[in-house]
């Protein structure tokens, strides 16, 4: 795929990766867990929040074991753009409106906090992870959203939120309006963590990947078990993974939503003029930069739509290229990626007890898109509720809360676009036969009289799954751009060979044998 202007032509990387695992000689490894364990309290999931748990658990003196379906960091983490930020978006303005002044300033201290300590633990363990600090701005090039900037100034202002309104920004294209808010931050999250985990090591944490993990009791202790047979008992059990995996009461695949997002790591013909910013209009633009092999270089991200529900995937990445071209001039495409982040009802995630009646299993989830702070959030609440400490931002993000306005309103919407997706897909009428497909081509298909999803290799070995999701039976779409089967309902994505990438699902396609 490439781009041509007057002044250059750029080609997009053909397979996707991120730079921030690249980034690294060699990713730390851990071996799956083959035997049972006992500890004070198992954390699912090893991202930025479960591995920032387990390090905060561990300084407290608990026993931390870390399960983790597939490699460390490979999922949202190593994807992300790694602004640690608390402008996260327009959103004061309407927090404001929704939850009240008390909750909605307490959502900005704990933000605060979480950026605070990412500054601080950089320091105190001499980390080399490209922290600097940044202003942020949510920017706009176009008169219809001036008046949301203004609105969320005045937000900040009402709210004591150290920031500023301008008109004017150092972007090499016009702009509008902005609302800025001074000493954020950007890093490199992957060798941030790696430093954790060497941490939780030496604090007698255990670490294991490849570990899927299907269930736990409810009782205390509990007993968390996994597809490879092995179990460990447990005081405490943490999902830090995107859908929690032990679904029984809170219904949380109802009151949840995935979307992807990509990005483009380049070198530019234009100096960047520092700061990070992100575009209030859609579709989104989010900017900043680091430095790859020493040299300087700019992520461009933005595109965000809905996981199975984008136009043809390599068409975002072509929109990012063009606005890069266009607004810095390309001369080259270093990486290209994609992230799928979870989305709650009303915007804040669900960090705390999971469900009323089952106090020692503890969620995060719902980060949209900005991780990078919330995930610290989740971290240091969900710790303190296990040390019995309590929070001030308990409240704010218990997980079984319900605000009437908006989440009824997402509630409904979000739930008639499941309910749409799962009827269309099975009223797709194919008529595309396995054997038509070309070399690096995937397709749903039609075998046996009935829908399904095939993929033949550069070597032209063929692989053809069952296209209905094991999660709750909707339909999967071929991601192009990422050579994957994503679920349009709840997000979950597989491999080629249908494999689970990203749940909620469990388990893998049904494979189809061809005669």
């Amino acid at each position: 795929m490439t781009l041509n202007s007057d002044n250059s032509t750029s080609t997009l990387p053909q397979i996707p990766k991120s730079y921030w695992l690249h980034s690294i000689d060699q990713m730390p490894q851990f071996p799956s867990l083959t035997e049972d364990l006992k500890a004070d309290v198992v954390v699912v999931g090893a991202g930025i929040t479960g591995i920032t748990t387990a390090y905060l658990l561990a300084k407290r003196g608990l026993k931390v074991v870390v399960l983790n379906a597939g490699r460390i960091l490979e999922g949202t983490t190593g994807s992300t753009t790694a602004k640690v930020t608390v402008q996260h978006d327009l959103i004061y303005s309407e927090f404001l409106s929704h939850l009240g002044e008390e909750k909605t300033r307490l959502y900005y201290d704990a933000n605060q906090e979480a950026l605070q300590f990412v500054k601080n633990i950089v320091n105190e363990l001499s980390i080399d992870c490209q922290l600097s600090e940044e202003d942020a701005y949510v920017y706009t090039s176009n008169n219809a959203y001036i008046r949301k900037i203004q609105d969320e100034y005045k937000a900040y202002t009402k709210l004591n939120i150290p920031g500023a309104y301008v008109e004017t920004t150092s972007l090499p294209f016009e702009t509008k309006a902005a609302v800025r808010m001074s000493g954020q931050a950007q890093f490199n999250p992957v060798p941030f963590l790696i430093r954790f985990l060497q941490e939780i090591i030496k604090m007698g944490g255990l670490i294991f990947e490849h570990t899927t993990v299907v269930g736990a009791s409810q009782e205390r202790p509990s007993i968390v078990k996994t597809k490879q047979g092995s179990q460990v008992v447990c005081d405490y059990v943490v999902v830090s993974s995107h859908f929690p995996f032990n679904d029984r009461k809170g219904l949380y695949f109802s009151r949840l939503h995935a979307e992807k997002s990509y990005v483009l790591a380049v070198r530019t013909e234009k100096a960047y003029p520092g700061g990070m910013y992100i575009s209030a209009e859609e579709p989104k633009r989010s900017l900043r930069s680091l430095l790859i092999h020493g040299e300087p270089a700019i992520l461009i991200g933005g595109e965000g739509h809905k996981t199975g529900q984008g136009i043809c995937t390599f068409d975002h990445y072509e929109n990012l290229q063009k606005f890069g071209e266009e607004s810095f001039g390309i001369k080259e495409i270093l990486y290209r990626w994609s992230a799928q982040d979870i989305f709650t009802l009303d915007k804040i995630p669900y960090i705390g007890q999971q469900v009323s009646d089952v106090p020692n299993h503890l969620i995060a989830t719902g980060f949209r898109k900005w991780g990078m702070t919330t995930s610290m959030v989740a971290a240091m609440l969900n710790t303190n509720l296990i040390m019995g400490e309590g929070s001030p931002y308990e409240e704010v993000f218990t997980p079984r809360r319900f605000h009437a306005d908006p989440s009824i309103k997402t509630f409904v919407m979000q739930n008639a676009n499941v309910a749409m997706h799962l009827i269309a897909g099975k009223l797709d009428l194919v008529t595309k036969q396995p054997e038509e497909l070309a070399f690096d081509e995937g397709s749903v298909v039609r075998v046996h009289g009935k829908r399904a999803g095939a993929y033949r290799e550069s070597d032209g070995k063929l692989h053809v799954v069952d296209t209905t999701c094991t999660h709750l039976g909707c339909e999967v779409e071929w991601n192009e751009a990422e050579r994957t089967w994503d679920c349009p309902c709840h997000g979950s994505r597989y491999s080629f060979q249908g494999d689970v990438i990203e749940g909620p699902a469990k388990k893998a396609l049904t494979k189809i044998q061809l005669p």
